[in-house]
């Protein structure tokens, strides 16, 4: 299949709308990812709120979360030192 100037102007679109959907989501990212929330939908990481501002329920879960994070990052760091 040759690449033609279809191709190109379709993919220089898709980047184009891709840029642009980028931009809008950062822009409104706590009003996005509220309504997301609102659906059932969590976003993974931090939840992007201020520490001083959360429950004490929020921060044990945000600590419970990081603590996860560091178990599994040091048991592949683990296991690429036995493989050596």
């Amino acid at each position: 299949m040759k690449l033609n100037s279809s191709h190109v102007i379709g993919f220089a679109a898709g980047v184009a709308a891709s840029a642009a959907c980028f931009y809008f989501y950062k822009r409104n990212q706590a009003e996005f990812d509220a309504w997301l929330s609102e659906h059932g939908i969590e976003m993974a990481g931090h939840s992007g709120k201020n520490p001083e501002n959360m429950t004490l329920e929020e921060l044990m879960i945000e600590k419970e979360l990081f603590e996860d994070i560091i178990a599994e990052r040091e048991m592949a760091q683990t296991e690429e030192k036995t493989e050596e």
